[in-house]
């Protein structure tokens, strides 16, 4: 029986490694192949293997990024940048981060619209703005109705609820609110206006007419009738005021000859938490930026039919070296009725997403020029303050970063 005496490992990777060593003569040792085969494999294994954490970490940045529209169903939807969540990712809240990341693009404005980008944000602090602008920012409206006489067929509590829906061009921010316990308005805290007005037939009508634009005098009673009485020294404090109903044509009721409408109104401040004739917006919502993305070129007619499937301005055809070419112009502009999945051979060319921390907000308002300034007051600090009865809200301006505001913000 022959002992062998163990031979330890490193020894023998040692030997194998001697073996597979080139010899003087410049021939290879007979272990030479199969190592640089081994080699060979391990390098594709680590080469496959950093693909893989690449593509995982592109759908992980997708999943904290995006939320896709697929043709059966919606993905990432819910929010998911929380601490310790995502394995390399810090999303522990900084505030210095948040006021580098946070921006406010206005895109249009005028005196009953606004359109703006908020950029940075989670979903819960947008619905959080609209929120605020629907309840909590005060506008002037009336709250009280003296009715002197009112002989047209309007019921008098119908002509006061119709009178307390007339939006007031009134800067809420010169007035106070007034105290429950008070009946009496005072000109710190009241606007009183009158609507008087008596119809009466047309002595130069013709004959003949049914017209009752001809036939009558004053028939239609529209909020251009209201009128401004001031309250104490409400003349002096308001020299120059235009103060009015915003729109001149709002039609409050029909009158025939011989009857006439004599009421008093008093005007106060308030906030839409208490009744919705305060709140200041028409409509206000927001949307999540669209992303369209085309995943390989599209060309011919098939670049026609992908325009159609999309809202106007989205897509546009280039003319390349005489070729039709379809690429995405504006896809702010899309509705995304994913109109796309229903053409089997376009349906894998696109992708359509949205952005996951930029909101499209659309304001309708009636008294957009005081609600304005009284809502957006640039400061240092990206806070939602809290007020009396109200809410400002607020974004990160820094004083040596102008570029995250454009000169339109600044009122």
């Amino acid at each position: 029986m022959v002992k062998t005496k163990p031979v330890p490992y490193a020894s023998a990777v040692k030997g194998e490694e001697k073996a597979g060593a080139v010899s003087r003569d410049g021939e290879a040792g007979p272990c030479s192949g199969a190592c640089a085969v081994a080699s060979t494999l391990v390098a594709a294994s680590r080469a496959r293997g950093g693909e893989r954490g690449m593509a995982a970490r592109g759908g992980v940045e997708e999943m904290r990024s995006r939320v896709v529209l697929g043709e059966f169903g919606v993905r990432n939807v819910h929010t998911t940048d929380f601490p310790g969540n995502y394995p390399g990712y810090d999303d522990a809240w900084d505030q210095a981060e948040f006021e580098k990341n946070f921006r406010v693009d206005v895109i249009r404005m005028d005196e009953s619209t606004l359109e703006f980008d908020m950029v940075g944000i989670d979903a819960a602090i947008a619905n959080a703005f609209r929120r605020i602008l629907l309840a909590e920012v005060p506008t002037m409206a009336v709250e009280k109705v003296f009715v002197y006489n009112n002989t047209s067929i309007v019921q008098d509590e119908i002509l006061a609820h119709r009178l307390g829906l007339v939006p007031i061009r009134a800067d809420p921010r010169l007035f106070e609110y007034k105290n429950q316990g008070d009946e009496e308005g005072t000109e710190i805290d009241t606007l009183q206006f009158q609507l008087k007005i008596k119809c009466s037939r047309n002595p130069c009508a013709v004959k003949e007419s049914s017209d009752p634009n001809e036939l009558y005098i004053n028939h239609r009673v529209y909020s251009k009738h209201i009128t401004w009485v001031p309250l104490g020294n409400q003349a002096d404090l308001f020299p120059d005021a235009d103060l009015r109903p915003v729109h001149d044509d709002i039609l409050i009721a029909q009158l025939r000859p011989g009857q006439e409408i004599d009421v008093l109104m008093h005007c106060v401040k308030g906030i839409g938490k208490d009744h919705a004739k305060f709140s200041p917006v028409a409509t206000a919502s927001y949307r999540l930026l669209p992303d369209i993305t085309l995943l390989q070129p599209i060309e011919g007619e098939a670049a026609e039919t992908l325009k159609k499937c999309f809202s106007p301005g989205v897509i546009e055809i280039q003319n390349i070296k005489g070729k039709k070419v379809a690429r995405v112009a504006n896809a702010r502009m899309d509705t995304f009725s994913r109109e796309i999945f229903r053409h089997d051979d376009l349906k894998n060319f696109v992708r359509l997403a949205r952005v996951r921390d930029h909101y499209i907000s659309l304001l309708r308002t009636l008294h957009f020029l005081h609600i304005f300034p009284e809502v957006w007051s640039l400061k240092s600090d990206t806070v939602l303050q809290p007020r009396p009865h109200s809410y400002l809200l607020s974004w990160a301006i820094p004083a040596n970063t102008p570029q995250n505001i454009s000169p339109v913000h600044k009122l």
